[in-house]
């Protein structure tokens, strides 16, 4: 299977090592979605970091209001329908609206500490999938879910779900440096690159 670019596998690993040393996540595994991709590219990808090895490499949706084939607006707040950057852990399983979900918590005090509140998860819908591409040129879209191919997202979440197991969500303007993102809780280590001084 494919791997991420250098560059967006780089700034991942670093937020992951940044959390595990920290002891927010404890696995080996780690999630990423490159949203400087389309929605028609396989952008979600679960790495066993020790293994050095791809586990899965999938399609994923954005939010609504995040943009249409690609995603450019990122948001926080409650009701905005965007998706959020930044470094989630995986928590536990319930089965919902969309089946069986996996509830994330955002990591990052104001970009993505409102993940629980706005009911952020990883559930399979039916418009991801190389069919909707097929006849609409683009995935369909979430409320700000990162939303899988059904039947896909079970064996996804299975293998990520627990508590302790780090997704790493990116933008151009994280791997830019662009994004400020305030030190997670308990530590003075950022989690997203600051820009050059």
């Amino acid at each position: 299977m494919p791997w991420p670019r250098a560059e967006v596998l780089g700034v991942a690993l670093k937020a992951y090592e940044c959390a595990r040393s920290t002891r927010l996540v404890a696995t080996g595994l780690l999630t990423i979605i490159d949203y400087t991709l389309p929605s028609t590219a396989r952008r979600l990808w679960v790495i066993d970091v020790a293994a050095r090895r791809v586990v899965f490499n999938e399609l994923v949706a954005h939010g609504v209001a995040s943009g249409e084939n690609y995603a450019a607006a990122f948001s926080n707040e409650p009701g905005s329908r965007r998706s959020s950057l930044g470094l989630f852990r995986t928590e536990d399983v319930y089965v919902g609206e969309h089946g069986e979900s996996l509830r994330l918590s955002g990591l990052e005090p104001g970009i993505n500490d409102r993940a629980m509140e706005r009911a952020i998860v990883m559930h399979g819908a039916p418009y991801v999938s190389r069919a909707v591409i097929a006849a609409r040129g683009e995935l369909g879209r979430s409320w700000g879910c990162p939303a899988l191919e059904p039947g896909v997202e079970r064996r996804v979440i299975e293998r990520i779900k627990g508590g302790d197991s780090a997704l790493r969500l990116l933008s151009e303007l994280a791997l830019a440096g662009h994004v400020e993102i305030p030190p997670v809780r308990g530590t003075r280590r950022y989690l997203t690159p600051l820009p050059a001084p």
